[in-house]
């Protein structure tokens, strides 16, 4: 049975009502037979049937023991960095989501917990910074918004190793994609709201354990906490699940045909997009994943913050907003957008410079983005020219 067959039919139909679409169990609380004697849930905090569906359907997905739904991808991350105590040191990817930048920079770093910043796309940086405090190491790849791509199997040896947790943040592959936890990480992290889900109308994070032991710490720590996602939007992610293969690789085609596009126009200095034979670790990932994903990011020839400007607010079919993922086509010029949290010389030092622009490519017909953005890079290239002989 093929993977897409395997997940649809996971799907349970309603055994009360024979339902096909899970049902929205929109309640707070169970009625119980006895004190402690109920169907299994007593409090939606700690369980609710729709969330347990979802939970259970991502847990497959991703071939994890157990998963966890929460409100964000951030509370998600959070949940995961919980597992740490102080004195711990976390060694993180230095092309890292700005949120998850913020979270242990203002947060935990004030609570004990120390991390350290490397390109993991070199193996040598990571076996050189791992020292004995080293707890968990915290990967993305493809990254935020440079697409670095790191070796997942050869970074989970470096944990183990040293006695590490390592956890992969999967949003941009998904697990059409990729699948961390059969390449031995020990957990992965989603922000749901992206791929998942798909339709850019809900906020939700997923973790996945690879083992129960390490799941049923998850699960503790998002009852103690209550940062859960609710029936509904757990409604809404499984109802994206069901056509996520179709449309990640339809993302995927896009974003080929978008790259190479980029990549021969002279307006263009730089496009970053692990499809292409030009990306660093393209071997790795042709390697270990099944595509490259959506999303395409490029600096403009002319690298000045009022260039990516000027080219962001002169798309058509692209529209300029945080968040990706979606069937609708977005882009975002992270220095001043999802990495404006970042120090500007941490960020530029990481490879996410001033002229650094992120593309989502959506559902739209390729040749229909393309064109589009072949009329933002000449409006850009014609203001340049005039400022040049004014």
């Amino acid at each position: 049975m093929s993977r897409v067959t395997d997940l649809l039919h996971s799907i349970p139909s309603d055994p009360l009502t024979g339902a096909i679409s899970v049902p929205i169990y929109q309640t707070s609380t169970y009625v119980q037979e006895a004190p402690g004697v109920h169907k299994g849930f007593d409090y939606s905090r700690t369980n609710n049937p729709t969330r347990a569906t979802l939970e259970k359907l991502i847990a497959g997905l991703e071939h994890g023991e157990s998963a966890a739904a929460f409100s964000s991808g951030l509370a998600a991350i959070d949940a995961v960095v919980k597992l740490l105590k102080s004195g711990d040191e976390v060694l993180a990817v230095d092309d890292i989501y700005g949120g998850a930048f913020r979270l242990y920079t203002h947060i935990y770093e004030k609570f004990g917990v120390k991390v350290n910043y490397v390109d993991t796309s070199d193996i040598a940086n990571v076996v050189e910074a791992v020292t004995p405090a080293t707890k968990l190491i915290w990967l993305e790849t493809p990254t935020n918004p440079t697409l670095k791509i790191s070796d997942i199997e050869a970074i989970a040896r470096i944990a183990k190793a040293n006695g590490a947790l390592f956890c992969v943040d999967n949003t941009f592959a998904s697990p059409v994609l990729q699948n961390p936890l059969l390449l031995d990480a020990d957990i992965v992290v989603h922000s749901a709201t992206k791929y998942l889900a798909g339709h850019s109308d809900l906020i939700a994070g997923i973790v996945v354990c690879k083992t129960k032991e390490l799941g049923d710490r998850i699960k503790f720590i998002q009852n103690a906490t209550g940062a859960i996602l609710g029936p509904f939007d757990s409604w809404l992610v499984i109802r994206g699940l069901e056509t996520l293969h179709l449309r990640v690789h339809q993302h995927c085609r896009n974003a080929q045909k978008v790259a190479e596009y980029l990549e021969q126009h002279p307006g263009v200095k730089k496009v970053f997009y692990p499809g292409l034979p030009s990306h660093t670790n393209h071997e790795v990932a042709k390697r270990q994943s099944k595509g490259f994903g959506g999303v395409v990011s490029f600096v403009l020839e002319e690298e000045m913050i009022e260039a990516a400007k000027q080219f962001v607010t002169s798309t058509q079919y692209f529209k300029l907003a945080e968040s990706l993922g979606g069937v609708k086509s977005l882009l975002c010029h992270p220095a001043e957008m999802t990495h404006k949290s970042i120090p500007a010389e941490v960020r530029r030092a990481s490879g996410v410079s001033d002229g650094l622009i992120r593309l989502s490519v959506g559902l739209e017909e390729a040749e229909d983005l393309i064109k589009d953005l072949e009329q933002a890079l000449e409006k850009v290239t014609i203001k340049q020219s005039l400022a040049v002989n004014a």
